[in-house]
């Protein structure tokens, strides 16, 4: 078995390569993903967990143990990939569609899972043993996965008029769309709309190292969280998403007026490519 082979290269991890946290806390936006697989949107995790029984008959103990340990990885690791699979890149993929269509991106995948990391192991009193493993969404899978585009070169700014109460030429540190209600589901680059369909942020606005050292969108319930989060840090625009667009119900629809307050001054654009946004979620 493939999995088999790539346990033994995955026991011995790098220093500071594991994720921060378990998947799963209450105030996270969590997806279920696979059989046993969980995205955290919130943190930027993804877990999966796997369950290795003992040998029926094995020489001692400690054997039986470390046998059960092996098998509960093997099985991790490839529900793991399972999940990944599962995973929303925009509103019509997902990795899995890359990975049948790219042999490149297959490959590089399978060895990101490789290096995922054993984030808890848990013995039960049959002897089996059940292990979670973890892996950010960031990093070497949005290095693999999110649109080479490069960042607009100007910001787009528009004739139409800011929000009432909106100075002209507002400068904001970051970007929080209310889409709380309108059933939006997570992806890793997800794009804003304005009312006429065009696109006010999104993989052509980004600077793509931002991107995949941060994220493109961070996603939270609370609208108090997210107003003090870093990500936005002290200033952000705070909107209300008018509905959300396409079949995979991934990316927002805010009003021409919002749309025209964010892009009324320039400088907001480098904020946009910082990934300085936050989209607030059920």
């Amino acid at each position: 078995m493939v999995f088999l082979a790539l346990i033994m290269g995955i026991l011995i991890l790098a220093p500071g390569s594991a994720p921060a946290q378990l998947v799963g806390t209450v105030k996270d936006v969590v997806d279920s993903v696979g059989s046993t697989g969980k995205v955290d949107w919130t943190t930027g995790v993804i877990t999966a967990v796997g369950i290795g029984a003992p040998p029926a008959q094995p020489a001692n103990a400690a054997q039986a143990r470390a046998m059960a340990e092996r098998a509960g990885q093997v099985v991790a690791y490839r529900n793991l990939l399972e999940a990944v699979k599962g995973v929303r890149v925009d509103s019509t993929t997902t990795v899995e569609n890359f990975i049948v269509t790219s042999d490149i991106i297959r490959t590089q995948v399978n060895g990101i899972i490789q290096g995922a990391t054993i984030m808890d192991k848990k013995y039960m009193s049959d002897g089996s043993v059940e292990i979670t493993v973890g892996m950010k969404l960031t990093g070497a899978l949005a290095e693999a996965l999110l649109p080479k585009t490069p960042p607009s070169s100007a910001a787009p700014i528009t004739s139409e008029q800011p929000a009432a109460g909106a100075a002209a030429g507002q400068l904001y540190t970051g970007l929080v769309v209310d889409a709380r209600g309108l059933g939006v589901r997570p992806a890793m680059a997800p794009k804003i709309l304005n009312e006429d369909g065009k696109e006010i942020y999104g993989s052509a606005y980004i600077n793509r190292d931002w991107a995949v050292r941060e994220g493109m969108v961070g996603y939270l319930k609370d609208p108090a969280a997210a107003q003090a989060n870093p990500r936005v840090t002290d200033k952000p625009l705070m909107v209300k998403a008018l509905k959300v667009s396409g079949e995979g119900r991934v990316d927002t629809v805010i009003s021409n007026a919002d749309a025209a307050t964010l892009q009324s001054a320039a400088q907001n654009l480098s904020m946009l490519e910082k990934c300085r946004v936050i989209i607030l979620v059920d």
